[in-house]
């Protein structure tokens, strides 16, 4: 390659740095706006969440913070977290944005559902986790509890930090593992996997699922479990997907 071709390729790729800068800055402002509206209502986020504790515990719930500043930083992990789930579709925006024009139209068209479902799915794992997981996983700790002892009481009284790591590290496990049909269909839909490929392996699904369940939710089967079995049902659903997939193409 001589001078002025090396000369002439520099132009774009400056060109799509100067882009991609503008996008991230963009996206940081859109984060800082979300962020600080997220703040503004952290208390009413933190007992919006609370709301399957206090429906197992009833009259009796009550938490506790050890720290002068501990409630202050669960707000602002909260103000952080909301910020991000809140931006993460204009996330997904910004990056269909940016590779589009160098995709054809078929492959834009192609693309364009994946960035569409990817924040819908992490929605409903999300919502899986706050009206399902959560209240059977405090239902199930609830019952360890001694109430009626003539000695001591041991009664269930988290910290307002303990409880937002537990619940956002649900709903970030619940979220990711959610994505998995959009993995698989555009895994399938470059020629990386077949849905033949996908029954095969379902066996080894299986255990990998239940291994991931166990890695990213607390040590509880409960939890474990909850995690698992929507996950392998997102499997068959991802199954029937990439057979969709594989008929379009041959029909293509």
């Amino acid at each position: 390659m001589n001078e002025e071709s090396i000369e002439a390729s520099k132009a774009p790729l400056i060109d799509h740095f100067i882009e991609l800068r503008t996008r991230i800055l963009r996206s940081i402002f859109v984060l800082s706006v979300t962020f600080t509206f997220a703040f503004i209502f952290s208390e009413n986020i933190y007992l919006f969440l609370v709301n399957p504790y206090e429906e197992i515990m009833g009259s009796n719930s009550q938490m506790i913070y050890t720290a002068p500043q501990e409630f202050l930083m669960v707000k602002l992990k909260i103000a952080l977290f909301g910020g991000l789930l809140i931006t993460f579709p204009y996330f997904c925006l910004e990056i269909y944005s940016f590779i589009s024009p160098g995709l054809y139209k078929k492959e834009k068209i192609a693309m364009a559902p994946y960035f569409i479902f990817s924040p819908i799915l992490f929605l409903i794992g999300a919502v899986t986790v706050q009206f399902f997981i959560m209240p059977l996983a405090l239902n199930f700790f609830s019952d360890m509890q001694i109430k009626d002892s003539d000695s001591i009481s041991v009664l269930m009284m988290p910290k307002v930090s303990e409880y937002l790591n537990l619940i956002t590290s649900l709903i970030i496990a619940f979220g990711l593992c959610f994505q998995l049909p959009v993995l698989l269909s555009l895994l399938a839909r470059v020629g990386f996997i077949t849905s033949a490929y996908l029954k095969k392996g379902r066996k080894y699904a299986i255990v990998l699922v239940f291994l991931v369940a166990a890695f990213l939710t607390p040590p509880d089967l409960v939890s474990q479990i909850g995690l698992a079995i929507p996950t392998l049902i997102l499997y068959e659903i991802s199954i029937l997907i990439v057979s969709m997939i594989e008929k379009k193409n041959n029909n293509d």
